[in-house]
């Protein structure tokens, strides 16, 4: 017993540890700026292992993965780890946290719009506390880029997060399910009647939600480069 709850630890620690390495190269391997800042879709990954896992996993590689840059390929120094960290946190945090209360696709839906408003909400509070201290700048230069530039910004940045994961969830779930990292669905009596009638739906669910996360996708992107000046870049 005590064997086969080790295993699942060793197995469980091993998943979470290869989410914050797909974590880092989503950040290493493309990024686009905009002025100061950098979107990129680290907090997407980091947030489907809270999905899957549970927000305390979000939390450990939403620390994790922002202290490794910094040792790493961080040009912003600790201000950099400290916005990364408080994004990736607010961001992947509260998704995971109301979708274990809420298990169910419109639980996600909720989760993933609230952890959207709240990362945005958070990053214009650490932009008025934090940036004016590691910048050089008054509050009110901030609060002047907050219509312009750091409200859409990050707004459009967590859209394009939230996009990935719906785009993910479902196909890394399954491929997650059948290499045995999470555990495979029981069908209720009325699905398994159903057959193939019961799939359906569910296929067009699937169709529906990835054509809706391709849009949020490609429109926050086309806002971004076209509106905002976005530039594209491979590597750090």
């Amino acid at each position: 017993m005590n064997t086969s709850k080790n295993a699942q630890k060793i197995r469980r620690m091993v998943i979470i540890a290869m989410f914050a390495a797909m974590a880092y190269v989503a950040m290493l391997v493309i990024h686009i700026k905009v002025s100061f800042l950098t979107l990129d879709v680290k907090d997407a990954v980091i947030t489907l292992c809270g999905l899957y896992f549970g927000p305390l996993s979000a939390l450990v590689i939403s620390v994790l993965v922002p202290l490794i840059e910094l040792i790493t390929v961080s040009d912003t120094g600790l201000y950099g780890l400290i916005m990364n960290i408080l994004g990736s946190v607010s961001f992947s945090v509260t998704a995971s946290l109301i979708y274990k209360w809420k298990k169910s696709f419109s639980g996600a839906i909720l989760a993933l719009s609230s952890a959207a408003f709240v990362m945005t909400g958070m990053m214009m509070l650490g932009n008025l506390l934090v940036t004016p201290y590691f910048m050089g700048v008054d509050i009110a230069t901030v609060r002047g880029m907050i219509p312009t530039l750091l409200l859409p910004f990050n707004l459009l940045k967590a859209i394009v997060n939230v996009g990935v994961v719906l785009l993910l969830y479902k196909h890394l779930s399954t491929a997650l399910r059948k290499a045995g990292f999470l555990p495979r669905k029981s069908f209720s009596t009325s699905q398994a009647e159903g057959g193939s009638v019961a799939a359906k739906p569910s296929r067009l669910r699937i169709i529906a939600v990835s054509a809706a996360a391709v849009v949020l996708i490609t429109g926050s992107l086309l806002i971004i480069f076209l509106v905002l000046g976005g530039n594209i870049g491979f590597g750090k």
